[in-house]
């Protein structure tokens, strides 16, 4: 992540994650946070090297229609996810962080039923 205070309102405003903690080495220094919701948990980094902007996650969950539908009356508008059944049983879908990560929640289909 490149700006704390954006990560904050899309992770924690936008997606409806939990913000449990962030550590710094020392005022001023990059932070480190981790970040839920529900089984799902999501380790956010400000540090050089921990990742490149733009990568792709794949998050498996359960309830992925309800989880659309609360996004989607949010009506955010840097993002309107959809929900995509691909051909290998899984349903996904892809948001897009403010950093041009790429978020993949997916379900597989038999858990959809």
């Amino acid at each position: 992540m490149l700006d704390l205070a954006k990560a904050r309102d899309f992770y924690e405003g936008f997606l409806g994650f939990s913000w449990d903690w962030e550590h710094r080495f020392e005022p001023g220094l990059p932070a480190f946070v981790q970040v839920s919701r529900g089984d799902l948990l999501l380790f956010l980094s400000e540090h050089h090297g921990d990742g490149t902007p733009g990568a792709k996650i794949i998050l498996r969950m359960t309830g992925i229609a309800a989880f659309h539908d609360a996004l989607v009356a949010k009506d955010y508008r840097h993002a309107r996810p959809a929900i995509e059944d691909r051909p290998w049983g899984w349903r996904d879908m892809d948001v897009v962080d403010p950093f041009g990560n790429s978020l993949v929640f997916s379900e597989r289909m038999e858990a959809c039923d």
